[in-house]
């Protein structure tokens, strides 16, 4: 069965006539009728009865046609992927990433990215989740790099990349800076360092509240490294992702009792066509040696950018 004779014997289906069906294929009439009778022998069956003027297709030519559209649609497609794989030295991919997401790691990922597609230019946003989540809707953006409590809904596809989990920020001479991990209940009354940008403030807060842990909120930004500064002048604590502190001067501890995590995800628009340029993006985030992506148990439920 060849490719020739799908064409063919669709394009008669569609004008049930041989003269036109033949034009539309740009071949004689004779050559399309042999390429169908071809067919019919490899199928065992007739594919279209001729009665007199008239033509129509076959009980077994109504049945075989979805098919062959079916397999005319997924050729066009792989011929037009192969296109634009081959036109590859032209392609742009757009992505976001989640402020909160440690600069580091990301720069990382996206030289190992580059080094292995040189022909693609990047261009990167960072912002706000909500932010994110809107420009992939309107295709402004083809894949994110995004982190929530309650994970991406039906819309979209969620790659799990890594775990990551939230430590807690002070200065060297901090009392807290003493503990080699610090359980939660001790932060109550300690004034804090608002990071704005933090997606799992809500859910943070909340639990400290069921606790009855209550801090003081004394200064909020959205530059994480302005709220690290503060906390190095004394200001206060601050609560972090544990790939996002920057700052080599600060103490870094792990919070516990309760632990908070989040999952990083590379996130796409479910069911929607992505370029070459995309799977070779979503190939070299499963590839990649990201931090906490072999831990044996899922986070709890987490803590994000506060």
């Amino acid at each position: 069965m060849e490719m020739q004779q799908i064409r063919y014997f669709l394009a008669l289906a569609e004008t049930l006539n041989f003269t036109r069906a033949a034009e539309q294929c740009n071949v004689s009439q004779p050559a399309l009728t042999r390429a169908i009778q071809g067919l019919e022998a490899e199928l065992g069956g007739p594919l279209v009865h001729r009665e007199r003027n008239k033509t129509h297709l076959s009980e077994l030519g109504r049945i075989m046609t979805p098919y062959f559209e079916s397999i005319r649609a997924q050729t066009d497609a792989a011929r037009a992927t192969a296109q634009e794989f081959s036109a590859m030295d032209r392609a742009r991919l757009t992505i976001g990433a989640m402020c909160t997401i440690g600069p580091t790691l990301v720069s990382e990922f996206i030289m190992s990215f580059q080094m292995s597609n040189e022909n693609v230019e990047l261009e990167v946003r960072d912002a706000g989740v909500k932010l994110l989540i809107d420009d992939l809707i309107e295709g402004r953006l083809e894949v994110a790099l995004l982190g929530q409590p309650e994970g991406v809904d039906v819309r979209f596809h969620g790659l799990p990349l890594f775990d990551e989990r939230f430590v807690l920020v002070v200065p060297p001479e901090h009392r807290l800076a003493k503990l080699n991990a610090v359980p939660v209940r001790e932060l109550h009354g300690e004034p804090y360092v608002n990071r704005a940008n933090c997606e799992y403030y809500d859910f943070v807060h909340e639990q400290f509240v069921n606790m009855g842990v209550r801090t003081r909120k004394v200064f909020s930004s959205e530059r994480d490294d302005w709220v690290q500064g503060m906390i190095k002048a004394g200001m206060g604590i601050g609560y972090f992702p544990e790939n996002s502190v920057t700052d080599p001067q600060l103490a870094v501890r792990p919070l516990v009792d309760p632990e908070f995590a989040r999952t990083i995800m590379l996130v796409t628009v479910r069911g929607r066509p992505h370029s070459p340029a995309v799977g070779s993006f979503v190939r070299q985030a499963k590839s990649f040696r990201w931090p906490g992506a072999a831990r044996s148990e899922p986070p709890r439920p987490a803590l994000e950018g506060t």
